[in-house]
C-alpha cells in the first residue's frame, strides 16, 4: 500500500511529460501570435514545463500518501524515549516561602509566585516532549514527583500543600536539594534535562556545590520575594537575596532570573529549553513530508499561470492608447 503513492507519482509525471510535449508543439506553432516578432518568451519560461511536471508529481505523491496513512491522534502518540526531555524543579519549601511580599503588587505568598512562574514556563513548552520532576528542599530534600506528565499536580503541590511540615525544623539547605536533583537525573538521557531552582535566597558555603550530571543541559535559578524590603521571620529579616542567587547560578554555570515581578521572557525560555523545532529535515516523518510536498505542488501550479501572464513575455499586442492610427 505504501508503494501506491510512489506509483501514482510516477504515472502522474509520465502523463504530464506527454502533455507538456503536446503543449510545446502547439506553442511553437503559435509563437509569433503569443510572443511577438521574436517568437520567444522570457528566458525563465523554459523551466515552466519541468516545474509543472515536478509539481504534479509532488502533489500526487503527497495526496495519495496522506490518503493511505492512518489518522494521527495526538493523544495516542508515544514519543521516542531518546527524544524525551525533562524539566526538573528544585523548590524551596521553607517557612519563609509563605511570607506575603511577592508578585507585582507584593501581596502574594512567595510559594504562590513561584508556582505562577512555573505555570508560565509549563504553558510555553511542548507538552508532549516533557516530563516534570519535583524536588522539595528545606532542612533536607525529598523527591515528590518523578517524570510526571500531569502539569496541574505540580502547581497544586507548590501552592496548596504545606510541604515544610514534612521536614525537621532547621536551616534551609540548598545543597541537599541540588544533591537530590543530581541523584534523580543521573541516569536520564544526556543533555535532556533543564533544572529550575526556585527560592527566596540563602547563604551557601563557599565549597561543596553539588555537580550536575551529564543529563543536565541548563540550570536556571529563579528568585521570588521582595529583593529590597523583605519581612521578619524567626527573628531575622527575610528577603530575596539577589546577590547570593546570582553567585549560586554562576557556580552552577547557569543563569539567574528575578521572578518576583516578571515571568521568564520567551526569548530566555527558548534558549533554555530549546524551541521545540530543532529537528533536522531528515528527521521529518512521512506524513510531514507528504504535507510539504502537497503544499509545494499546489503552490507551484497556482502561481505559474499568474507568473506567465504577467512576466512570461514583454510582447503586448494591440493598439496602445494615445498613439495616432495609420490610414
Amino acid at each position: 500500500m505504501v508503494m501506491l503513492a510512489e506509483i501514482t507519482a510516477l504515472v502522474a509525471v509520465g502523463l504530464m511529460l506527454v502533455a507538456e510535449w503536446l503543449h510545446g508543439r502547439r506553442c511553437r506553432r503559435l509563437a509569433r501570435v503569443a510572443f511577438g516578432p521574436t517568437a520567444r518568451p522570457a528566458r525563465w519560461v523554459a523551466a515552466t514545463p519541468w516545474l509543472r511536471v515536478l509539481a504534479v508529481g509532488c502533489l500526487g505523491w503527497g495526496l495519495v500518501t496522506l490518503l493511505l496513512l492512518d489518522p494521527k491522534i495526538h493523544s495516542q502518540i508515544e514519543l521516542d524515549p531518546k527524544k524525551q526531555k525533562n524539566l526538573l524543579l528544585v523548590v524551596d519549601v521553607s517557612p519563609s516561602m509563605h511570607l506575603e511580599d511577592a508578585g507585582p503588587e507584593k501581596n502574594q505568598e512567595r510559594r504562590v509566585r513561584a508556582s505562577q512562574v512555573v505555570g508560565s514556563v509549563l504553558n510555553r513548552i511542548p507538552v508532549r516532549e516533557y516530563r516534570i520532576s519535583l524536588v522539595a528542599f528545606y532542612s533536607g530534600a525529598k523527591p515528590l514527583l518523578d517524570q510526571t506528565t500531569d502539569f496541574d499536580i505540580v502547581q497544586h503541590m507548590m501552592e496548596k500543600l504545606p510541604i515544610y511540615q514534612g521536614f525537621n525544623a532547621g536551616k534551609t539547605d540548598l545543597f541537599a536539594g541540588l544533591t537530590e536533583a543530581a541523584r534523580l537525573a543521573k541516569h536520564w538521557n544526556p543533555k535532556s534535562t533543564t533544572v529550575i531552582v526556585l527560592t527566596d535566597g540563602m547563604s551557601v558555603p563557599a565549597t561543596g556545590m553539588p555537580r550536575m550530571p551529564a543529563s543536565v543541559r541548563e540550570v536556571l535559578v529563579i528568585g521570588v520575594g521582595d529583593p529590597v524590603v523583605g519581612k521578619f521571620i524567626d527573628g531575622h529579616q527575610s528577603r530575596q537575596d539577589s546577590a547570593n542567587l546570582r553567585q549560586i547560578a554562576n557556580r552552577l554555570q547557569g543563569a539567574y532570573h528575578d521572578g518576583n515581578v516578571k515571568h521568564l521572557p520567551s526569548s530566555s525560555l527558548a534558549g533554555l529549553i530549546g524551541s521545540g523545532n530543532d529537528r533536522k529535515w531528515w528527521e521529518l516523518t512521512r506524513r510531514e513530508l507528504a504535507l510539504l510536498a502537497s503544499a509545494a505542488g499546489a503552490s507551484i501550479l497556482g502561481i505559474l499561470p499568474i507568473a506567465l501572464m504577467m512576466l512570461g513575455s514583454s510582447w503586448r499586442p494591440g493598439v496602445r492608447f494615445g498613439l495616432p492610427r495609420t490610414v
